[in-house]
């Protein structure tokens, strides 16, 4: 197994210092290979969502290009009238 050394200031060693203490963490070894964990799944997590979203986006763009959907100029134009009928109707003084 590799070894690094790192700097830290002295409140980030006192907080790691804390959580070992605490007894979540075994060492800063322990503390340093959770957070890269950590952060080794949260770029998984986001890239999978990313293909997600760009999967959900080129279905909405198909649909549309199929002659499904609604226009949003229209979509707005109609929820705006919506909100001031609304608003023109409403009965307290």
């Amino acid at each position: 197994m590799a070894t690094m050394n790192i700097s830290l200031p002295d409140p980030m060693r006192d907080y790691v210092q804390k959580r070992i203490d605490s007894g979540q963490y075994a060492s800063v070894s322990d503390y340093v290979r959770d957070l890269i964990r950590r952060d080794q799944s949260a770029i998984v997590n986001e890239a999978r969502w990313l293909k997600e979203l760009d999967a959900s986006i080129e279905a909405g763009l198909q649909e549309m290009q199929a002659g499904g959907g609604h226009d949003l100029d229209e979509v707005c134009d109609a929820l705006i009238a919506d909100i001031r009928q609304s608003a023109n109707s409403d009965p307290r003084p």
